[in-house]
């Protein structure tokens, strides 16, 4: 799953002027328009390994707003304040909104097409992936898309191969390496780009991320609760650092930790956790052998609550062609290529 904190300007070329030996080229592919001022750091990235440059402005920006929420959230719990329940469940709420928005929307609705859906539902999914507060949907999409293509490769934007901080945030932290760009060119964004509702949805997506993400929820528990300002942006800011590490532990957790039973050979796996935290996005095995499939796992609601409100909305007709593998085929993947722990994990 992809997510972003903030858009980068690339400035100026660094000029590194020794010869890139073989392990370096690909790092210094990376390098055009950097500001000649990190030059010097860019030596000691290159000394010390990394694949790619640092964006530093994202790692800032990412750690400092991680430091910063935590360090306000335990100083309001050590001094026994405390949220209104209103708020609490307001906030609940807001959370439900997001995940459903990357997972029934982003996801399993835009990148995988698993299945269709009419104008209304299409209307709120987007809503609620604005509240999820992430990239634009076209670059989450594509990112996804090409994931999936390119899967553990030094084509997958978030590859899993580089080390779990990596999959999990590092990723957003780093330049994309060459081939990510390459690769990612070549997704076909049609449907996404041939959309005309998705197009106004992105060329004014980030005022709608600021009202649905950030705005409603700080100001509705002051208005409807008389919730203080000062616990009610901390509600809002808690509520949207879960939200990103939920979705990233879906890139990291779910692809190193649980059982194969559909393809052992692949690295995503079966991870209760993440299926509990991330609306049961965490069947990875099962998604990433059959990606098409709406469900995302044969598991029942309790464990995969995005089906519980797909299934939800093809009841009432908003949506429909529900593309799903026949328990022949799963059966017969899972005997085949899985780990024996079909119908046991």
């Amino acid at each position: 799953m992809t997510t972003q904190l903030a858009t980068i300007q690339q400035p100026q070329e660094t000029v590194i002027d020794n010869e890139p030996r073989s392990g370096e080229v690909n790092y210094v592919r990376c390098l055009t328009n950097d500001p000649k001022y990190l030059a010097p750091i860019r030596k000691l990235e290159m000394k010390l390994g990394f694949v790619t440059p640092i964006r530093w402005q994202n790692t800032i920006l990412i750690s400092l707003f991680h430091i910063l929420v935590s360090f306000y959230l335990l100083h309001f719990l050590y001094n026994g304040q405390r949220c209104l329940k209103q708020t609490l469940i307001l906030e609940i709420i807001f959370g439900q909104m997001a995940a459903f928005g990357v997972t029934a929307g982003a996801h399993r609705l835009w990148t995988h097409r698993s299945y269709k859906v009419k104008t209304p539902l299409k209307i709120l999914l987007l809503i609620f992936y604005a509240t999820a507060g992430q990239n634009k949907l076209y670059q989450w999409v594509r990112d996804h898309r090409l994931h999936h293509k390119k899967s553990e490769t030094s084509a997958d934007p978030h590859d899993v191969s580089r080390g779990f901080f990596f999959s999990h945030v590092g990723w957003l932290m780093m330049k994309k390496h060459p081939d990510v760009l390459s690769e990612g060119s070549k997704i076909d964004m049609s449907d996404i780009s041939g959309d005309p509702l998705l197009n106004i949805f992105d060329r004014n997506f980030n005022l709608l991320k600021l009202l649905f993400c950030f705005l409603l929820p700080a100001v509705l528990p002051v208005l409807l609760f008389g919730e203080t300002w000062t616990i009610s942006i901390l509600a809002v800011l808690v509520r949207y650092l879960l939200t990103l590490n939920f979705t990233w532990s879906v890139n990291s957790f779910a692809h190193l930790y649980g059982f194969k039973p559909y393809d052992r050979k692949i690295m995503p796996a079966e991870n209760f956790a993440v299926s509990l935290v991330a609306m049961g996005e965490g069947w990875h095995n099962y998604h990433h052998t059959f990606p098409w499939d709406y469900k995302a796992s044969e598991l029942p609601y309790f464990f995969n609550v995005s089906t519980l409100f797909l299934d939800a909305a093809a009841y009432i007709g908003q949506a429909y062609d529900m593309k799903q593998a026949s328990p022949e085929l799963i059966k017969a993947t899972a005997e085949k290529n899985g780990d024996s722990s079909w119908k046991t994990s």
